[in-house]
């Protein structure tokens, strides 16, 4: 027993020194990853060309070549008839993000925003392919207020959701006129989460103090190192509540068809479920909704890249596996809250 009991300390003292190894690490890679804001390119390409590309691969394995000059006859065909019809095909905006726990991919996504708006329409659609499992309220918030902007400018907006818009991603999603979702996609979540360890018991075990000034009753209500109290606990708790109270406002303000009691638990549900709920409007991938739009419109796909250097980059590696492990695990040893 005495072994086991040397052998849990032991482990505990590691533990406590790797994670703070991996602060420091993680510290360094976000300063490597400040840089220079708006400097990046805007990449614009058309999905038309993609789709087209595809059909022709299949027709040219498929037909022979008699089959192959009647379609070329009639795609010329109909190309005239295009030049000739004095109306403009409505356009399709097509925006990505890919959601981490920082929602790091809004810097490009402002961008991306800010540049279809000078040109974009009410006939128009702004679509965004999205997929987030949530993260830090504060980083969401702002994402979410920048779809507000294409609401605001009366353009359509819809959603994709082909595998998970939870949390902070369904944040976003509500925020769509319309969102679409894959049969089996990972739907909801709308709650509040926060967890962090406490190392006060393990440093008073080695005679080590730990000293937490703060100025404010409550500038910090639960810590890492220090000991937590039940006036901290039910602050921190309140705040939560909080958070939770916004975040179903923020939701009901764009879905008012929603039973917010129901929903509102953190649980998920895959998309078939979501539909019965209303949490989406149809059951659809965004391939299959492309092809569709591909022969009616214009699609238009924006990508905002950044440059950067090769500490930059470096860095965003670095900080990348270390939000896999250090945030994934401790939720970032901090009192930061999560959707």
């Amino acid at each position: 027993m005495e072994f086991l009991l040397d052998y849990a300390g032991f482990l505990a003292k590691t533990v406590t020194l790797v994670v703070s190894v991996l602060v420091v690490l993680w510290a360094i890679a976000s300063m490597r990853r400040r840089g220079p804001q708006g400097t990046g390119q805007l990449k614009v390409s058309r999905l038309n060309d993609f789709f087209n590309q595809l059909q022709r691969g299949v027709e040219h394995a498929v037909l022979d070549k008699a089959q192959l000059k009647m379609i070329a006859k009639a795609k010329a065909k109909s190309v005239k008839q295009e030049k000739k019809n004095t109306t403009t095909k409505p356009r399709v905006y097509v925006l990505d993000f890919d959601g981490d726990i920082r929602a790091s991919a809004t810097a490009g996504l402002r961008h991306e925003i800010t540049a279809l708006l000078s040109m974009a329409t009410p006939s128009d659609e702004v679509l965004l392919r999205l997929e987030s499992g949530g993260g830090m309220v504060h980083s969401y918030g702002l994402a979410s207020s920048q779809l507000a902007r294409v609401r605001q400018a009366g353009i359509p907006l819809t959603i994709c959701i082909d595998k998970v818009a939870a949390s902070g991603g369904y944040m976003m999603a509500c925020v769509g006129t319309k969102i679409l979702s894959a049969p089996f996609a990972i739907i909801g979540s709308i709650g509040v989460v926060a967890q962090l360890p406490n190392l006060h018991r393990l440093l008073k075990k080695n005679d080590i103090d730990f000293e937490l000034l703060t100025a404010g009753q409550y500038k910090r209500t639960l810590t890492v190192f220090g000991e937590n109290t039940e006036k901290g606990r039910a602050k921190f708790q309140q705040d939560l509540e909080i958070t939770h109270e916004l975040f179903k406002a923020f939701v009901s303000r764009y879905r008012p068809q929603l039973n917010m009691d129901e929903v509102a638990s953190g649980e998920v549900w895959l998309g078939m479920a979501a539909l019965d709920k209303q949490l989406v409007d149809e059951l659809q991938t965004s391939d299959e909704y492309l092809a569709q739009r591909a022969k009616s419109a214009d699609l238009i796909h924006l990508r905002f890249v950044e440059r950067r250097t090769v500490q930059e980059r470096f860095g965003l590696a670095v900080g990348g596996a270390l939000d896999r492990f250090v945030l994934g695990w401790l939720n970032r040893l901090n009192q930061q809250r999560f959707w």
